[in-house]
């Protein structure tokens, strides 16, 4: 297959990889069907780590319990627009695949993930690539909302639904998250072994006097954290995690203020859950009314109402029709139930407040397209399971049903509605047993109302009926009702903060019975399929391989445990017998319709023939396809490849051709703009030579790519401005051959010598003579006049060059210059200039000393040299006018808009007569005239029309008309003239560095057939036509 290249490195089929290969990438491909075969393979690559696998677009992970070393920035880039098969599976091919298909339908697109967080971080990297508002969303919610589990050290105790919204253009520049299900019961009690949310232990990394403002000591003084005799984790850093909590806090827009009032109520709950009762005489009493203070400092209430509303109840009553209230004192349970209420209402309060913060971080003011991520725990069986595990095995038997209803159930139905041949294959569909658990009656389940019974129903393949709930404070947990004492008090805090927590009005008119955590959670539950089903789904299926969190090791029958229930083996049937592609008529027409002319732009005739043209067209095997009654369904992946290759090369033509036109564009206009800029550093300062003036800048006169003897002294990812070979002179001002080159960084001179020993005796080497750095350079001096002389000023000593291409070089060095030093270069202009020489020696006698260089007026274009012992002198004839700029097409223009004498030469040898300023110019076309008038006399004067015919004029004509004697006399008429052909002369030598290209010597004369503005012209030199570089040559 064709490789593709990737910012410098080139990204080749997955296959021509030489890696080793561990069982199959897609499990499609199986040889044997069943659970067991299955399981071997997913072992296979799990031992080898390769942790994802295929079935056709369903993604498998298997927990690794490390980290794993292909989640980087390479990686991202080598599936970004990749196909699915062209790399091994991983997660980043599936986000890639949901991006294209959102940008390619125009449709949101959303991914289920079970299980394991792992996964839904590293999707987070790929899809929010550039969004680091939603990035640093995470270690926040992880703070509030994951804790340690006995099977998960860094378990999601909530679920959340994130849509990362994009522009039209596919741009991400919004975000929402909804979470729900969180598990706010940890916060007073879990199992033992576990901890609380992580942030109950990070808030014990502040410093000693925050933490002494907070009351902040020993993770055991804590009645909440010490009860299940877990403080640390091995693979968890509390204090790193906890500066990124406070940095994320920092990033969506949370106040300093807002930051520390947060920690405070983390810290004010610790507190709560130490206020301890007692039995007094049937009614509960504080144990200790000293464990009121801190709580009621830290969230700003009175000490004595936080003592009553947490020992007494109002319970508002009619009797006969009026309504009362009534102060009931509570029990010990009853207390300590109402103080584990507040706690778990203050917690799940601050996490919906983070959520809202993160949200108004990235709102958006309309929606175009998203791509939704669905990040929930997954199915949890402990030895003891209460209600909040029965609800998160609910909701995820929700989400099963989804998995079934689309890759099972309604892909079968869908071959037979569109009339494709089709042997029907079963399957366990758990929606009847969903249905049941929505379905029962007022008295039985928690989530119609109140209070359950146990359950220990057995249904095979399903986790929530499948184990048994210990029904003990199911009713307590469903109720959920967070009492109006409770909310009065919070609203009574003197912090704004905590009162804005609790909204609510109590003035109100209650009508009907409360909500319960069920009723919730069964319409959470179903608002979310229905978000879900409005989207094209993608799945990742997670699947845990052992108990024991450490990697490699693999218990067998966990796995086939999930293979089973996950319906792995129905999914790989159906896909292995069903078709890989499918798409509407219309859909698939507007896709390809580039392939050929007929259908481009658009198909207009019977859809399902242009259908059959396209194929045809890539002629694709029959038995690769099957034409339903509305789409088109393709069985391999390869097949649609070959359709997806043949428009990718489509496509890479026609941009190709744009991008040479908007290259060559880019090239005229950043010419033309640096050809401005070099003239305006010269302007009314220095005579100008005329080549000079009109020439496009190339930069590269070395062809530096092909000579790896000069580019070894230049840093490996420098890049060269400029690059030609110049002259320069000694403190003798002998002249001496150097290559320059420059960089944004230094200015090189590159010389040769001899080698005079080892195995390369007597080669000649390229040795680096001089590096200046840009900044180094303290002032660069010029003449006036025309040459091509230039010092570069530096504190150790100066060189001397001569170099053709100095406008050039200079402003491409002005510029480096005021980007390494944000200050103009100082250019000198004198006919007179200073040159400070380089010390050869030790002491006040080997001084380096100084020289100088003197220009002269004299005669041409080309400078003479006369040195002497410290001076050079210069002569030189006069060049353009010093404030001769450049026309954009490559003409030239005065800067006074006076003629330029030296222009008239192009159409006259005669110089104008001086003193004559004031009269008006003739036309300039006055020697065309002169020539035309001169082909058309005879040379010497005839006077024939003075003499009149004695037949008159009449006479004349005829005698004219008659048939001249042959021979007689008759002139021989004038040649046609050969049309006249602009040309150029070669100022220098240039060698052919490709076949359509001419090679000259200095000199030549070549036929211009097109000039052109890039600097590339075409001409014939010799019988030859090619293109060559015009700042090589000067007009004739």
């Amino acid at each position: 297959r064709r490789s593709k290249e990737v910012r410098g490195h080139y990204r080749y089929h997955w296959q021509s990889h030489n890696v080793k290969q561990s069982g199959v990438d897609d499990m499609v491909l199986l040889s044997k069907i069943n659970e067991d075969a299955i399981v071997e393979n997913l072992k296979k690559r799990y031992m080898d780590d390769f942790i994802f696998t295929y079935i056709g677009p369903v993604l498998i992970s298997v927990n690794p319990f490390k980290q794993m070393p292909y989640f980087g920035e390479k990686e991202i880039e080598m599936y970004q627009g990749a196909a699915q098969y062209e790399n091994p599976p991983h997660i980043y091919a599936l986000a890639d695949n949901m991006y294209r298909n959102m940008m390619i339908d125009r449709e949101n697109q959303c991914v289920i993930i079970s299980k394991v967080t792992f996964n839904f971080k590293f999707l987070k990297k790929y899809l929010y690539h550039v969004k680091d508002i939603i990035l640093q969303s995470n270690p926040l919610l992880e703070a509030f909302g994951n804790a340690k589990t006995v099977r998960n050290n860094n378990s999601s105790r909530f679920g959340k639904y994130v849509e990362i919204q994009f522009s039209s253009g596919g741009e991400p520049d919004g975000g929402k998250i909804s979470n729900f299900l969180l598990e706010k019961s940890r916060v007073v009690m879990r199992n033992p072994g576990e901890r609380s949310f992580h942030i109950f232990y990070q808030v014990r990394m502040r410093t000693r006097d925050q933490k002494s403002s907070l009351g902040i000591t020993k993770l055991d003084y804590y009645s909440y954290l010490n009860q299940s005799g877990s403080y640390k984790v091995d693979d968890i850093n509390d204090k790193h995690d906890f500066q990124e909590t406070l940095h994320a806090m920092d990033v969506i827009g949370i106040s300093g203020m807002d930051r520390t009032l947060v920690l405070q109520i983390v810290a004010g709950i610790l507190h709560l859950g130490n206020i301890g009762f007692k039995e007094a005489g049937n009614y509960a009493a504080v144990e200790n009314d000293e464990f009121l203070a801190f709580p009621a400092f830290l969230l700003g209430i009175d000490q004595h109402r936080l003592k009553e509303k947490l020992t007494s109840r109002k319970i508002d009553g009619k009797w006969g029709g009026k309504s009362e209230s009534i102060d009931v004192t509570l029990n010990v349970e009853q207390a300590c139930f109402t103080r584990d209420a507040l706690s778990k209402a203050l917690h799940a309060r601050v996490f919906d407040y983070l959520v809202e913060s993160i949200n108004k971080a990235m709102v958006k003011d309309h929606q175009e397209l998203n791509i939704g991520v669905l990040d929930i725990y997954g199915f949890e069986i402990f030895q003891k399971n209460g209600f909040e595990q029965f609800c998160i095995n609910f909701v995820n038997e929700k989400l099963q049903q989804i998995f079934i209803e689309l890759t099972l159930k309604a892909e079968q139905e869908e071959y037979v509605q569109e009339g494709i041949r089709w042997t029907p294959i079963e399957y366990f569909n758990n929606k009847i047993v969903c249905d049941l658990i929505e379905k029962i009656k007022s008295n039985t389940y928690p989530l119609s109302v109140s209070c359950p019974v146990e359950s220990h129903g057995r249904v095979d393949g399903l986790y929530t009926l499948r184990s048994s709930h210990d029904r003990k404070g199911f009713c307590e947990r469903n109720r959920d009702v967070l009492f109006t004492d409770l909310i009065e008090l919070m609203q009574s805090s003197e912090i704004p903060f905590i009162r804005a927590l609790f909204p609510e009005n109590l003035n109100a008119e209650k009508k009907g019975r409360p909500t319960t955590a069920g009723s919730k959670i069964k319409k959470q539950a179903n608002d979310l399929v229905s978000t879900l089903m409005k989207c094209t789904p993608h799945y990742i299926r997670c699947i845990k391989p052992n108990e024991t969190k450490k990697p490699k090791d693999w218990e067998e029958s966990r796995v086939k445990h999930q293979v089973e229930y996950l319906g792995l083996k129905e999914n790989i049937r159906v896909r292995r017998a069903g078709y890989a592609y499918r798409r509407v008529f219309r859909k698939f027409l507007n896709r390809y319709a580039i392939l050929t002319k007929e259908s481009w732009p658009t198909w207009r005739g019977d859809e399902r023939q242009g259908v059959l043209h396209l194929l045809r067209s890539v002629n694709m095997d029959q038995d690769q396809y099957q034409l339903g009654h509305t789409k088109i369904f393709i069985k391999a992946p390869e097949s649609l490849f070959l359709l997806e290759e043949t428009r990718e090369r489509k496509f890479d033509g026609y941009a190709r051709a744009i991008q040479t036109a908007w290259r060559k564009y880019c090239a005229r206009k950043k010419y033309v703009q640096m050809r401005e800029e070099a003239s305006d550093l010269l302007l009314n300062r220095k005579e100008r030579r005329r080549h000079s003036l009109d020439r496009n800048f190339v930069g590269d006169y070395l062809g530096m790519d092909d000579r790896p003897e000069l580019r070894q002294f230049v840093g490996k990812r420098e890049k060269i401005d400029f690059a030609d070979k110049v002259n320069k002179f000694d403190r003798r001002f002998k002249s001496i051959k150097r290559d320059l080159i420059l960089t944004p960084k230094s200015v090189y001179l590159i010389g040769r010598e001899k080698v005079k020993q080892g195995p390369e005796k007597g080669m000649v080497k390229e040795v680096l003579k001089r590096k200046i750095d840009v900044e180094k350079i303290m002032a660069v001096s010029l003449s006036t006049m025309q040459d091509d002389f230039m010092i570069l000023h530096e504190e150790e000593y100066d060189s001397l060059l001569e170099c053709v291409f100095k406008t050039e070089v200079i402003s491409l060095l002005a510029r480096r210059y005021e980007e390494r030093t944000q200050k103009k270069l100082p250019l000198k202009f004198s006919t007179t200039l200073e040159m400070k020489l380089k010390k050869e020696g030790w002491g006040p006698w080997n001084a380096g000393g100084a020289r100088q260089v003197q220009f002269i007026q004299g005669q041409g274009d080309v400078a003479v040299l006369r040195p002497s012992n410290k001076m050079l002198q210069v002569s030189i004839g006069p060049g353009l006018p010093k404030n001769s700029l450049a026309h954009q097409n490559g003409g030239l223009k005065n800067a006074n808009h006076t003629v330029n004498q030296r222009n008239s030469q192009h159409h006259s040898n005669q110089r104008p007569t001086p003193g004559n300023t004031a009269r008006p110019f003739l036309p300039t076309n006055v020697s065309q005239l002169k020539d035309r008038g001169s082909r058309q006399a005879p040379q010497q004067t005839n006077l024939d029309f003075l003499k009149v015919p004695d037949q008159g004029a009449a006479g004349a004509h005829r005698q004219s008309t008659n048939r001249p004697t042959p021979g007689g006399g008759r002139p021989k008429p004038a040649p046609k003239p050969k049309p006249q052909v602009p040309q150029c002369k070669a100022l220098y030598a240039y060698d052919a560095q490709d076949t359509d290209e001419l090679s000259f010597n200095a000199d030549d004369i070549i036929d211009i057939i097109k000039e052109d503005a890039s600097g590339w012209w075409t001409g014939r030199l010799r019988g030859k036509q090619g293109l060559f570089p015009n700042n090589y040559v000067t007009k004739i």
